[in-house]
């Protein structure tokens, strides 16, 4: 009876052999989810499981590693996941610094990167680093115009402007100061702090003494409402405006009354029931919020979004990429350059990417609302 069951059981496991493995593609995730941009980096982190776990016949692998917010560990991260782990693609890190410091890793290794920070300087101007490097937030000059555009329109003439030390606060200056011109609006106080300063009361003293119309802080996270509050307590009675790096629900937790009528730029997510069907990202954004609320019990940041759409650029460039060779290999890898270059008309959670040469971030007007923060919550401006 054994001898008969024999040739049986050597067929299935012959079967079993002849089988293909899937192969697997291995993504590499750095975030900030301790430490001071940690605002920014736990809804990222949280995202994670919610990217694609299979992408056509390939199993996809995200290996997940914090940096603490520290440059310093951003880099090793990187190196690790690159030199040990061998991954063919790299999400992160969270903050512009931390990316600023990697880009040359990912660029020399070959491996795609795709940043979801703030500050444009990762992908602009482009060079042979930075070509490795996609953007998933929006470029400062989207939201910097939506901006100028409405204090020129309320009739604001002179503008004190406070931003971070690094090259989000270096960014977003050159880019606003150069449309501020262009509609007649005069800086007349600019001002830096670092991201883990307790207090700007000395900056925020000269901006008081410069008697702006209204002040534009750029920072992202919580670093955003300091400078905020501490102008409000000082008695200023300006206008306020904020980068989209404040788009969190812990600016409106942090600031309360004193952040009241604030208006930034920012993604629809910030006021998804006010948006028409008719948009393109509102479902997207309303499957990534309610899947986030489900896993985590709260609702994301727009910054874990970013993440989110990260995960839907790689699932539409991977199955191109694997034309080229496997993953974990030079050719796949560089086809998955390629390819996320070459994406067009891509519906994401925070606006549609079409990506090109020379632009790796590849949202247009439709990436961004014009918002405030009414009776503390936000709301589209009228």
């Amino acid at each position: 009876m054994l001898s008969k069951k024999l040739p049986l059981a050597a067929a299935v496991l012959a079967t079993l052999v002849s089988l293909p493995v899937l192969a697997q593609v291995k993504v590499g995730v750095v975030t900030s989810s301790t430490g001071p941009t940690a605002l920014v980096g736990i809804p990222q982190k949280n995202t994670v499981p919610l990217l694609p776990k299979k992408i056509g016949d390939l199993t996809v692998e995200y290996i997940s590693l914090d940096d603490a917010s520290d440059s310093t560990n951003s880099v090793t991260a990187f190196k690790k996941l690159i030199t040990e782990q061998n991954v063919d693609a790299l999400i992160g890190p969270s903050g512009s610094p931390n990316a600023m410091g990697v880009i040359q890793f990912a660029a020399e290794a070959g491996v795609p990167m795709l940043a979801p920070v703030g500050t444009a300087a990762v992908v602009l101007p482009m060079n042979e680093q930075k070509k490795w490097v996609f953007k998933t937030t929006q470029n400062d000059d989207i939201i910097a115009r939506a901006l100028v555009d409405h204090m020129a329109k309320t009739g604001i003439k002179t503008v004190g402007f406070i931003g971070l030390n690094d090259p989000y606060g270096e960014n977003w200056y050159k880019v606003f100061s150069g449309l501020a011109a262009e509609k007649g609006i005069k800086i007349t106080a600019n001002e830096r702090y670092l991201r883990f300063d307790s207090s700007v009361t000395g900056q925020a003293l000269k901006i008081l003494a410069a008697k702006p119309d209204a002040v534009l802080v750029a920072a992202p996270g919580a670093a955003s409402v300091l400078p905020q509050t501490t102008l409000f307590d000082q008695g200023y009675k300006g206008k306020f405006y904020q980068t989209h790096g404040a788009a969190l629900p812990d600016f409106l937790k942090l600031g309360g009354k004193k952040v009241e009528g604030t208006v930034l730029a920012a993604s629809l997510m910030l006021v998804l029931p006010e948006m028409p069907d008719s948009n393109p990202s509102k479902k997207v954004a309303s499957d990534y919020i309610a899947a986030y609320e489900k896993l985590n019990g709260s609702k994301p940041a727009t910054f874990g979004a970013n993440v989110y759409d990260a995960g839907l650029l790689l699932e539409k460039a991977i199955p191109l990429a694997e034309k080229a060779g496997k993953p974990g290999t030079k050719e796949f890898r560089s086809a998955l350059r390629d390819a996320l270059e070459q994406t067009r008309e891509l519906v994401g959670t925070q606006g549609v990417y079409n990506m090109s040469a020379a632009d790796h971030s590849g949202f247009d007007d439709r990436g961004r609302e014009l918002i405030t923060v009414k009776d503390g919550n936000w709301t589209l401006v009228k």
